[in-house]
């Protein structure tokens, strides 16, 4: 067995493309990163994967190449088995043969919410779709069954497998790691955003040095982090949404930056002082949600508080991006689109591009907040997922 001084983390893949996918993440990352293919010799640098390309080989024949590809690699800090996103090929099987191998527990966290999977309730969702219902169910060579994590798994093993679900992800660290002090030797984690996947990898590397991920990328490159072994990434901060629009259409378009980017925001009334206002919006902040903001409510406002809005806004804003990391800003209804540019002190706005029509993202040019990423919309622009759209584009940007 060739014994490598510099292998950090072995990811084993059953796809080329998905393999050099996860690769280029552990690369992102910070780590010297190769993709090889199966019973090519292995080359001694930092995060080494190996595409097997056996997503559609019998499962004996895929169990048989995953603990080989462990033998042969020797000692490793961390082995990650990368699955597909929607969980086709021998998972179990090769989940299982890993556990063998290695003698260590399987976190199991497939989620991928940049490409739209998330993982609710032990069901893994395409879209918002459950798996069962997708067109991974009607794959030639090797249709997935179920839209159950666990069920799946159990399809190639037979070892004890727990569930930690989203509510109790969303409780933060300490609670996670509770729930992997379970002796399941196979355990799967909801997750629906980038932040919970933090959160569990934080929450394993209290519990244990010695983890075999399971997942499709982005998990296994934060567990890597978290146990020390990558250098890792600092988390994107925040795009601050400022909704000063009270239309209907506006309305749900805020509700559905809600259901689809998770997005938290602090209703004003017009009453409150803009410290106040503030406070309630660093508290969002601080619980590493990525979409963050202010909004208004036509029944809370009457004639005179809605006439003072912008000016309150605007100095929300100010105050906001002072005293946070802010990735982005997103202001709908021109006054209030005005007002923040003028409270902020900036010399224009330099425009990158429309994303729908009336609806135009660019960056602010000049002043203390000089090149941050900024999209406007009209109140009565676009349908409902105009803001998505805009916001989505200024994530792209940070």
């Amino acid at each position: 067995m060739l014994r490598m001084s510099n292998l950090r983390v072995l990811v084993i893949g059953d796809d080329l493309t998905g393999s050099n996918a996860t690769g280029a993440l552990f690369a992102r990352f910070g780590m010297r990163t190769m993709t090889v293919h199966g019973g090519a010799a292995l080359p001694d640098i930092e995060a080494l994967v190996v595409n097997l390309g056996n997503r559609h080989a019998p499962p004996q024949e895929a169990r048989a190449a995953v603990k080989a590809t462990i033998e042969a690699a020797g000692h490793v800090p961390l082995v990650v088995k990368r699955v597909d996103t929607t969980l086709r090929g021998n998972v179990g099987a090769e989940t299982d043969a890993a556990i063998e191998a290695l003698s260590v527990r399987a976190l199991v966290v497939p989620a991928f919410p940049d490409a739209g999977r998330v993982t609710v309730g032990g069901l893994h969702l395409v879209d918002g779709v459950p798996l069962a219902q997708t067109a991974a169910a009607r794959d030639a060579l090797n249709p997935v069954k179920s839209s159950r994590v666990a069920t799946i798994l159990r399809a190639g093993t037979t070892r004890s497998i727990t569930e930690v679900p989203l509510d109790v992800v969303e409780q933060g660290v300490e609670a996670v790691a509770g729930a992997l002090r379970s002796d399941s030797e196979i355990v799967v984690c909801d997750a629906t955003r980038n932040s919970h996947l933090r959160v569990i990898a934080e929450a394993a590397a209290q519990v244990s040095k010695q983890w075999l991920s399971v997942d499709s990328g982005p998990f296994g490159v934060r567990l890597a982090a978290a146990l020390g072994i990558a250098p890792g990434d600092q988390p994107r901060p925040p795009v601050f949404a400022v909704i000063g629009s009270i239309t209907a259409i506006t309305a749900d378009q805020v509700q559905e930056t809600e259901q689809t980017l998770g997005a938290h925001y602090v209703t004003v009334t017009g009453t409150e002082s803009p410290e106040e206002i503030v406070a309630k919006v660093s508290e969002l902040i601080e619980r590493d949600i990525d979409v963050v903001g202010v909004r208004t409510m036509a029944a809370a406002l009457d004639r005179a508080l809605a006439a003072k809005l912008p000016s309150v806004l605007a100095e929300v804003t100010r105050k906001v991006l002072t005293q946070h990391r802010i990735g982005g800003l997103y202001a709908t209804g021109g006054d209030i689109a005005t007002a923040i540019t003028t409270a902020l002190d900036t010399d224009g706005f330099v425009i990158d591009d429309e994303v729908v029509p009336l609806a135009v993202v660019g960056r602010l040019a000049g002043g203390p907040f000089n090149g941050l990423p900024f999209a406007t919309k009209g109140g009565l622009i676009g349908d409902h997922t105009a803001a998505v759209a805009c916001i989505e584009r200024l994530r792209g940007s940070t």
